[in-house]
């Protein structure tokens, strides 16, 4: 480690020699420029590659792109310097003969990891490469820290995370994962506005958290004197807006929540949330269906993708099954009669190698059916499925079922095992509503800090 770490050093203070050299020539290692792409590498590739170099020479104009050093063969009196740009990597060509004695000197001085822009015509290598030859040659940014592991890939998850600009450098699937995800945004938003939903922005910060059951971040108002909770989820506000009158709405924003860090859980993360009046949850199993189901298709012409080591159907219509027929299904050692005992089921937990998570023997019998579920079942699920018919006392925002009071009209989404989506039909009893929050304070009393908390305003809402 140290002589890693040594070896770093050195060649930091090789690059700042390398700095100060071009400072003596009157130059700078980060100059205002206003040289400017007027072509991604990808384009060029699309253009000329299916060329031969006498095609290539005749349509060829002058192009030019900007982008980090990846690579440098240098020849003495010229070389080859690779460059990335967003969309890929190209190759240029520099000859002494092309360049002015100032552009020359600030090649020769150039770093893997530098930024650099070139100016000319494309041709064909001896090779039967694609490559700029340079005409023009500018250097945009000196780096003075040297890229990790020479771009062998960036493979500790920790660093990847912890410095997201390495990752996306040395990995070009990273960035892909960023453009997907920004593309993918922009469908959900059009698919949403076309069925006649209105975006909007609700609080990022609370009086009261509310709309999830999550431990909040807290901060302070200095010109109020008071405590605000960042939020854990804008439940609470955009079901005020279908009180105000909305019938259609949307978030697509940030929610906070003061738990555990890892690759799947972030303290701050993206959320969307979508609200329907004289809708049921009905409504929502077939919106999201419709809209992940017709994403996939749309990006990838398939109903059928890799994930991981899975491979995943989104084909339509997909598995619907509640939540104790799920534990049935996946825990056939499970009885009926342990599914119905509190004790038992505590007890069949605790000879489980997650039985430390059953903390109480108090645990109600819903908690520790979901713990089953949570254990023992969606790790199983790989193909997109609803689970639904939640026990109320995990559910206190949803509606009950008419014919079964302890069942709320309620579902989650699980796909690889991972929860995607929570609906339900909302609970727009005031008195139910009162009665459940009461129930939640209870909780928080007793030292669960991801109760909800009880939101008079709210209840005066639904009123």
């Amino acid at each position: 480690m140290e002589q890693k770490q040594h070896e770093k050093f050195d060649e930091r203070k090789v690059r700042l020699e390398k700095l100060e050299k071009i400072k003596e020539q009157g130059l700078s290692g980060y100059p205002r420029s206003d040289f400017k792409p007027n072509m991604m590498s990808i384009k060029l590739i699309e253009m000329f590659s299916h060329l031969n170099g006498e095609q290539i020479e005749k349509e060829s104009k002058t192009y030019r792109i900007c982008g980090r050093v990846l690579m440098v063969r240098d020849f003495g009196k010229g070389g080859f310097v690779l460059l990335a740009d967003q969309e890929g990597r190209f190759q240029t060509f520099i000859s002494k003969q092309e360049l002015t004695e100032q552009e020359f000197f600030l090649y020769k001085s150039v770093d893997i990891g530098d930024f650099v822009g070139v100016e000319g015509p494309c041709f064909k290598t001896r090779t039967g490469d694609l490559a700029i030859k340079a005409q023009k040659f500018v250097l945009m940014t000196k780096a003075l820290r040297p890229l990790p592991e020479k771009f062998h890939g960036l493979t500790d998850v920790e660093a990847r995370y912890r410095q997201r600009y390495l990752d996306m450098i040395v990995n070009p699937e990273s960035r892909e994962v960023f453009k997907k995800r920004s593309m993918m945004v922009n469908y959900i938003r059009s698919f949403l506005a076309e069925k006649g939903f209105l975006e909007v922005e609700t609080p990022m910060m609370h009086p009261i958290p509310g709309g999830a059951a999550a431990k909040p971040f807290i901060t302070h108002h200095n010109a109020l004197g008071v405590d605000l909770y960042m939020r854990i989820a804008p439940e609470l506000y955009l079901k005020r807006l279908l009180v105000g009158g909305f019938q259609k709405v949307f978030e697509l924003n940030r929610n906070f929540r003061n738990e555990g860090i890892s690759t799947f859980h972030n303290p701050e993360f993206t959320m969307m949330e979508v609200y329907v009046a004289y809708a049921t949850y009905e409504y929502h199993l077939d919106l999201v269906e419709e809209l992940v189901s017709s994403m996939v298709q749309h990006f990838y012409q398939t109903d059928t993708i890799t994930y991981q080591e899975h491979e995943v159907s989104f084909k339509r219509p997909w598995t619907r099954m509640t939540v104790l027929e799920s534990v049935k299904k996946h825990c056939p050692s499970i009885s009926d009669d342990t599914l119905n005992s509190q004790q038992e089921l505590y007890k069949y937990i605790k000879s489980r190698h997650y039985g430390d998570l059953a903390k109480s023997p108090d645990m109600h019998l819903a908690e520790l059916l979901m713990l089953v579920f949570d254990e023992e079942v969606q790790p199983k699920i790989v193909n997109p499925t609803y689970i639904t018919h939640y026990p109320v006392e995990i559910s206190p925002l949803a509606r009950r079922f008419d014919d079964q009071p302890g069942l709320t009209e309620r579902f989650e989404l699980f796909i690889c095992g991972k929860e995607v989506a929570n609906a339900f039909t909302e609970l727009n009893d005031p008195i139910d509503q009162k009665g459940r929050f009461l129930e939640q304070m209870k909780k928080k009393e007793k030292g669960d800090e991801e109760a909800h908390h009880f939101d008079e305003d709210f209840i005066t809402a639904l009123e």
